[in-house]
């Protein structure tokens, strides 16, 4: 693949089209006639000796070599809006993107975030808010450098490092029955009313799988996303819930580790198609430096409490 010779307004071009994937779509966007886009992609296509794209019953796909290419472009895109937005405002930063998860946002990446803005004021840190699939898809297409998430196995496409490993909690008002207790078992839920995600959301899948495993009962109280409304049902009194050990527990709840559930391994991940670039290496750095740091910040609210 020689990119050097590819035609940038046509790269700009692609990277607008492998959004849509429809070219009525994209020539709409780009404001040019739905044959001259065709033109620009099969151009590009020839001079890249490659298919961009397959046509798979009646919708289109990229083929990997365009996912690449779709990357590439993207990126080019960013980098162009940021040197304008730099002219615009008289300075231009260099940014670092970064895709996470709302919980990890709350409750594990503070400390290191932190850690970098007040390092390096050079650097422009842009935050993301995407869930596991959402942060791989979103490195995969150059919308972000770095994606954070418990990927469990790591995508052939992708270089992983471990960031921390986080267990879970069962979190019961202090005057439950479990409250007393130092450690539950899946089997101490039978007949829970317990507060879950809605379904098909992978903690509740999980969970249900485990205590399906187990023969135990149990029943859904309340649905709702993310940890912060899970913990509130929680303390309004609709239920019981499980969530991340790193989760701040609200006034009048107990966290108690559950056995049997198996502890998510965050990873910070990249393309694994180039190395890191010495931007994106020092946003690592820090987040690999504070990785553990809410354990800390737990047994700290533990003493206070």
């Amino acid at each position: 693949m020689d990119i050097p010779r590819t035609n940038l307004d046509a790269l700009q071009s692609f990277a607008v089209f492998a959004d849509t994937l429809n070219f009525s779509e994209s020539a709409r966007l780009l404001h040019i006639s739905q044959p001259a886009l065709h033109a620009k992609v099969r151009k590009l296509s020839e001079q890249l000796d490659a298919k961009l794209y397959l046509r798979v019953g009646s919708s289109l796909e990229l083929t990997r070599v365009g996912e690449q290419v779709a990357r590439h472009a993207r990126e080019l895109l960013m980098l162009n809006r940021r040197f304008v937005k730099g002219l615009e405002s008289g300075h231009d930063k260099p940014t670092v993107t970064l895709a996470a998860g709302e919980g990890a946002y709350l409750y594990l990446l503070g400390k290191a975030l932190s850690r970098f803005s007040g390092a390096d004021a050079s650097l422009h840190l842009q935050l993301l808010t995407r869930n596991r699939d959402e942060s791989i898809q979103a490195v995969r297409a150059g919308q972000a450098q770095l994606g954070i998430a418990p990927l469990g196995t790591v995508p052939a496409d992708l270089n992983a490092v471990r960031l921390t490993t986080v267990g879970q909690v069962l979190v019961v008002p202090r005057t439950h029955a479990l409250a007393s207790r130092k450690a539950v078992r899946l089997r101490d839920l039978k007949n829970a009313q317990l507060i879950v995600p809605q379904a098909g959301k992978p903690h509740r899948e999980l969970l249900g799988r485990l205590l399906q495993a187990e023969s135990v009962p149990w029943q859904p109280a309340l649905e709702a996303n993310g940890w912060e409304l899970m913990l509130r049902f929680a303390q309004l009194g609709f239920g019981v819930t499980v969530v991340n050990a790193c989760c701040r527990i609200p006034k009048g709840l107990v966290a108690i580790p559950l056995a049997g559930y198996p502890p998510l391994e965050y990873q910070v991940f990249h393309s694994g198609d180039r190395p890191p670039t010495a931007d994106m290496q020092k946003l690592m750095d820090a987040l690999l430096a504070e990785g553990d740091h809410w354990q800390a910040s737990i047994r700290s609210t533990e003493r206070a409490a």
